[in-house]
């Protein structure tokens, strides 16, 4: 029995996620066992600073590749969405398993239903732009937390904003949910996602990851981080990009880039994944010029 060890997050989220990627593996493998790594992040240990105060959301990976790099664990499971433009030397995306549910929820209330005035609650300078751009009534409040702790404060918030994929991952059911439309609000590049990292150099170990490629997801992942990588963004840039495969081939994008109290918003579309999101960030960029 061959057994590979998992870097990852300790949170529910991120326990659930990896043992997804084991099942994933050993259905493939059955000679192979994963033993996960539980790594704590800076992200992790300081719950309530804003994140792009903190460092944007490396904060919650750093500490996780590390454990790759050094040799403690032979890959690693990420929210795609959580990851930097850039991938550090000496890791690669060795797997992008199908994508889930790449929409944002807001919990507590439906959009239409806030008052004016209502409190809603999101640790994300993208969806607060957005969610102020249709209703620039509302009072946005600064959350930090794991899913429960943020399900939590709906009731002493209005409502709350989080990714669709996290509820049904966990399978967390709120009395009262809106799957609210990409068209509006734009999602996180990698929403959805799962990125599986491994050292670059580790031929056998990249082999078995790739074997969880969905091909429609890779793309779209590789072509959402070539926007979010010509924007040099992180966490503490209001953008967001979201990308499907058209009937023609051609991958098309639809994303947002706001500055100050300027929302752009626009898309694109390309034969070449990468050059579809990098001319995505150069036209907003230009809008916003």
């Amino acid at each position: 029995m061959t057994v590979l060890r998992a870097a990852t997050r300790g949170s529910p989220l991120a326990l659930w996620q990896t043992h997804h990627v084991a099942k994933l593996i050993e259905a493939l493998h059955p000679d192979v066992t994963v033993e996960p790594i539980v790594v704590s992040t800076a992200g992790d240990r300081d719950k309530t600073t804003p994140l792009h105060v903190i460092g944007g959301k490396g904060v919650f990976v750093k500490e996780v590749q590390a454990a790759v790099l050094d040799g403690r664990a032979d890959f690693a499971v990420h929210s795609a969405k959580d990851l930097p433009a850039l991938t550090p030397e000496g890791l690669t995306i060795a797997g992008v398993p199908k994508r889930a549910d790449r929409r944002d929820a807001l919990v507590g209330s439906m959009l239409d239903e806030l008052p004016a005035g209502a409190r809603v609650g999101t640790g994300s300078i993208r969806r607060r732009v957005q969610l102020q751009s249709v209703r620039p009534d509302i009072e946005v409040v600064e959350i930090r937390g794991n899913i429960d702790t943020r399900l939590g404060l709906v009731g002493e918030l209005d409502a709350i904003v989080m990714a669709s994929a996290a509820l049904e991952r966990l399978g967390r059911t709120p009395d009262t949910v809106e799957h609210l439309d990409p068209q509006f609000m734009i999602p996180q590049v990698g929403q959805g996602s799962l990125a599986i990292e491994a050292a670059a150099d580790n031929d056998d170990v990249c082999a078995l990851l790739k074997a969880l490629d969905h091909p429609s997801s890779r793309r779209e992942l590789v072509a959402e981080r070539a926007f979010l990588a010509e924007l040099g963004g992180d966490c503490d840039l209001p953008a967001g990009a979201t990308a499907h495969i058209a009937e023609s081939g051609e991958m098309v994008l639809r994303g947002m880039l706001a500055e100050g109290d300027q929302l752009a918003r626009g898309e694109a579309a390309n034969s070449d994944d990468v050059v579809a999101g990098t001319e995505l960030a150069v036209s907003l960029r230009e809008q916003l010029a």
